[in-house]
């Protein structure tokens, strides 16, 4: 499937999804376990997805690009650590990442390390948890366009795995800004624009890589780069979704760990089934290779 028809399926039910993110609190009622469970098995997708799906892509892509080895792992992991670092500003200063919304305020922990023993609410404004998220969803956005250039020769469903992590995880961004939307008053309209305007975030990423790319060339080399960086990124996300849980969540431990490892599970089988779904060049025949020249077989 050529790869911007992909992204134009990819993009709509994004935009579905957000929109029916917002529509959950009036939906139904979530309970506090449910929301941590659905957490843990999203987060589990996103680390599996990120480890063992969008880092190998990285690396083989670097590696193919020409570089040596050595110097290709290192490009990688710099990258790779520049995604996680990224996004772990953007928690930092943003504090946005939270879904656990009360009396419109969105909780943020504070272990004994910094003075605080004790939860406390940060009220956050529905504008300032939408820049946060927006500036979260952008990067999926070019996460999930970095997936789909590296396998659309080669996979039916390019980027599937960065696709799936972006569907299950922008409901609960949508539901935190339509929550504190509601709290702040904002019609139920107002919320819909806003979460359709926030799903339009993921179309801006893949702008961003598609031009990106176009500068430099749509090198294996940058393609690789943004592979990596994403997969900082979800790394980032992923643990700062888990490891409240060690300090926070002494209840449900069996649960919630059930759940992260469903999430890992299912990214690992898809990870495996992309893998055998590669559609690699049907391979010459014994006698037709001993035909060939021996300069053209030399590189």
């Amino acid at each position: 499937m050529n790869s911007n028809v992909l992204l134009t399926y990819y993009c709509l039910l994004v935009l579905l999804v957000s929109i029916a993110g917002g529509m959950i609190p009036i939906w139904i009622r979530l309970t506090h376990r449910w929301m941590e469970c659905a957490v843990s098995f999203v987060a589990g997708v996103m680390l599996g997805i990120g480890l063992l799906h969008m880092l190998p892509h990285a690396l083989e892509q670097a590696t193919s690009s020409g570089l040596p080895p050595a110097a290709a792992n290192m490009q990688v992991m710099l990258w790779l650590l520049a995604g996680l670092l990224a996004m772990f500003f953007i928690e930092r200063f943003f504090c946005f990442h939270h879904h656990e919304v009360e009396d419109g305020e969105v909780t943020c922990h504070h272990g004994p390390e910094s003075g605080h023993d004790h939860s406390h609410g940060h009220n956050l404004s529905w504008s300032g948890a939408a820049l946060g998220l927006t500036l979260h969803s952008v990067i999926e956005g070019i996460a999930l366009a970095a997936g789909v250039a590296h396998g659309h020769e080669s996979v039916r469903l390019a980027g599937f795995g960065t696709f799936l992590v972006i569907v299950l995880h922008k409901p609960f961004d949508s539901m935190t800004i339509a929550t504190l939307m509601a709290h702040g008053g904002w019609s139920l309209t107002w919320r819909h624009v806003v979460n359709g305007l926030f799903a339009l975030a993921i179309p801006l990423g893949i702008l961003i890589f598609r031009f990106g790319m176009m500068s430099e060339g749509g090198g294996g080399e940058t393609l690789s780069h943004a592979l990596a960086f994403a997969a900082g990124t979800f790394l980032c996300i992923a643990l700062s979704d888990l490891l409240p849980e060690l300090q926070f969540h002494d209840h449900d431990r069996g649960k919630l760990s059930a759940a992260l490892l469903l999430g890992l599970a299912l990214a690992w089988g898809i990870s495996q089934l992309e893998s055998t779904t590669h559609s690699h060049p049907p391979a010459l025949p014994t006698e037709t290779i001993q035909n060939v020249p021996t300069e053209i077989l030399q590189p």
